[in-house]
């Protein structure tokens, strides 16, 4: 029966259309096998839980008991979580722009039995609506079409393909490495500065999007001395957390909002927006920190205090909506709930806590995407570091506990996703890859400091530990250090970056997998998350092989991204980082630390290099993580069994410093 193949699926939003008489198949060759058996088309229907236009259609279109039954007789009908088969969702939304400019989810598109894209569309309405023809008008036209009109199906469907093919720049640009000078940086920044809405914050006008990436570039124009760039970027997070866009009540941010003042949000709330928003948040909270002869050690009350409140916001929506029992974070928070017994987007949203406490809240799409994971992981371990939040750093630490052994399958090949003990079909992505190296970089680099932490007042309670009979937690970086290089040494093979795990088969099998990630919106792509983490591993262990690593996976992005900004801003902010000194703070820790050696912890915290590689670690770990590689190590000890700060340029060392003035003088202004 039609929902018994979706029933089982690890995509919440498979499940949910497990109840639909249309006969879905999952993702995967059976279902191309029957089309050809039938010779019949495909209708693949690609969504993602949290998607209120894909509800929409479910509910006028796919739970009709006669719309089921042309799709039953006339087609083969996948239906793909565009979250979990980002690949699949890739080639058919650059296929389905021959068809249509508004692209978007729900992405109908209409295959040959061999995969390949004859016609494609969006939502389409149960009835001829604004000029768009009704759904089941769209059906009979292509079932005719593919019956009474083959040969030329089969040719439209072979251009689409071969157009998709011949957009994709040949991998030989990879060869040359990855440069941007500060002029022409620079001038991504003035160009997305000219860009900026001046009346309501942001880019552009509707719909207007949080575009975290490139607020992330440009707040780490600071190493430049553009402070213009960091300007626009704390402009348009306060602009951001005053308007509609951030929730009040439980914090996060919604996904975009559909009016320029960004009014009208669409209320889902991604894992990904508020995990690099809480990264933005962090660095802007601390700028300017520690300026003082007489600030107090240990006072991170000041900088400034609308990031620090957006972030405290965010770091609460991540641990106590997003975070689920086994520690790991759910991909997104549904727009959409039952609110006085009638289905309402945003109505749970539009009421205070105590009316929230009276209703069910949205639904959580509980799977773990590992990439996305990642993501969480890196920024809530510096933001733990950077704010004195040391229960941010150990739920970071569990959610990287139960990630490591949860994403990955007996043969040790990673997956792009998990749900309790259910793998994904989908192996891991570049993508994956790249932000979950990012990610246990970030932890490493956090954890020691989370004892020596100070105990500050907080908004966000300390969430539940998980039990330490379901994960393996451990304190030691090493794990997480070595589990980076060893994913990301995967990307790279014959001198070029490749899909570390392999593309899609069935993708692949039909010659519909694209060579490149490129593309950049709400999150960073495969290749600049890639880039991000190298450049990590670079400071960490000096190996310049890291560095070239970061320069191919970046190199295909150069121009693109210098003439389009809005679009590429993870590439523009490794781009940049690569343009500069690397700069390195090694605090190495006592087992059992003093005041003055917090003290000097709280100076080192509030470092403010936004492209420079801030490092605690235990004394005892040094030795063991030296053997290991890691040569910004080295010969980093203890002075006189204090906590001891070692500033670096290139792994070039400043004498070492033991007390929180001296560092300060060391730090400057």
């Amino acid at each position: 029966m039609a929902g018994d193949r979706l029933a089982e699926a690890l995509s919440p939003y498979l499940r949910a259309h497990a109840g639909n008489p249309v006969d879905w198949w999952p993702w995967g060759e059976e279902a191309f096998a029957e089309a050809e058996r039938r010779d019949v088309p495909v209708l693949v229907s690609i969504g993602y839980s949290t998607c209120h236009w894909c509800h929409v259609m479910a509910r006028e279109s796919f739970s009709d008991p006669a719309i089921a039954a042309v799709l039953r007789d006339g087609f083969v009908a996948i239906k793909v979580d565009r979250e979990e088969h980002p690949e699949v969702d890739a080639s058919y939304l650059a296929a389905a722009s021959a068809f249509t400019p508004q692209l978007g989810w729900p992405l109908t598109v209409f295959t040959t039995p061999r995969g390949r894209v004859f016609y494609a569309g969006t939502y389409f309405p149960p009835e001829p609506r604004s000029g768009v023809p009704a759904f089941g008008q769209v059906l009979g036209a292509v079932s005719e079409a593919f019956r009474e009109r083959r040969a030329e199906v089969e040719t439209s469907a072979a251009a689409v393909a071969e157009a998709v093919r011949a957009s994709v720049p040949p991998e030989a640009a990879e060869s040359a490495g990855a440069a941007a000078g500060e002029t022409q940086l620079a001038a991504a920044a003035a160009a997305l500065a000219a860009h900026e809405d001046t009346a309501f914050g942001g880019f552009g006008g509707a719909p207007k999007f949080p575009v975290a990436p490139v607020l992330l570039f440009l707040d780490g124009r600071a190493d430049a001395g553009d402070s213009a760039a960091v300007a626009l970027a704390r402009r348009t997070l306060h602009a951001m957390a005053a308007s509609p866009l951030r929730d009040p009540v439980e914090g996060g941010f919604f996904r975009y909002a559909v009016q320029r003042d960004w009014s009208e949000p669409h209320y889902e709330r991604m894992l990904t927006d508020n995990a690099l928003l809480l990264d933005l948040a962090t660095r802007l909270a601390v700028d300017g920190v520690g300026d003082g002869d007489g600030e107090a050690a240990g006072d991170s009350a000041a900088g400034d205090p609308v990031a620090r409140e957006v972030a405290e916001g965010v770091a609460g929506f991540l641990l106590d909506v997003l975070r689920r029992p086994d520690g790991r974070f759910g991909a997104a928070q549904d727009s959409e709930s039952d609110v006085d017994g009638v289905r309402s987007e945003g109505g749970y949203y539009a009421r205070d806590a105590a009316g929230r406490a009276r209703l069910t809240p949205p639904a959580i799409d509980d799977k773990s995407v590992t990439g996305w994971n990642g993501l969480a992981i890196g920024a809530l371990a510096e933001a733990g570091l950077r704010l004195g939040r040391p229960a941010w750093i150990r739920a970071a630490r569990d959610a990287a506990d139960a990630v490591l052994p949860g994403a990955t399958d007996e043969r040790g090949v990673l997956r792009r996703a998990a749900a309790g003990d259910h793998l994904s079909d989908a192996v891991a992505t570049l993508e994956d890859v790249g932000l979950l190296a990012g990610g246990l970089l970030r932890l490493a680099a956090a954890l020691a400091a989370g004892p020596l932490l100070e105990a500050e007042p907080t908004l966000v309670a300390e969430p539940d530990p998980v039990p330490d009979d379901h994960i393996p937690s451990s304190a030691d970086p090493a794990r997480y250090l070595t589990r980076a290089r060893e994913e990301l040494e995967r990307c790279r093979r014959d001198g070029e970056i490749v899909p570390p795990y392999g593309a899609d088969p069935v993708l692949a099998g039909r010659g519909l997998d694209l060579a490149l990630d490129l593309g950049e919106g709400a999150s960073p792509s495969g290749r600049s998350a890639v880039a991000d983490a190298a450049l990590r591993l670079y400071a960490l262990t000096g190996d310049r092989e890291h560095a070239r690593l970061a320069e191919l996976a970046l190199a295909p992005a150069v121009d693109p991204a210098l003439a389009a900004p809005i679009s590429f801003g993870a590439a523009l902010h490794a781009l940049d980082r690569l343009s500069r000194p690397l700069a390195q703070l090694v605090i190495v820790l006592p087992d059992e630390p003093h005041d003055d050696d917090r003290a000097l912890l709280a100076r080192a915290r509030r470092w403010r290099a936004r492209g420079g590689a801030l490092v605690v670690v235990a004394a005892r770990d040094v030795d063991r993580l030296v053997e290991l590689g890691f040569e910004l190590l080295a010969a980093r000890s203890l002075r006189a069994g204090r906590a001891t700060a070692y500033l670096c340029e290139h792994f070039a060392c400043a004498l070492p410093v033991t007390t929180a003035p001296e560092l300060d003088a060391l730090l400057g202004p």
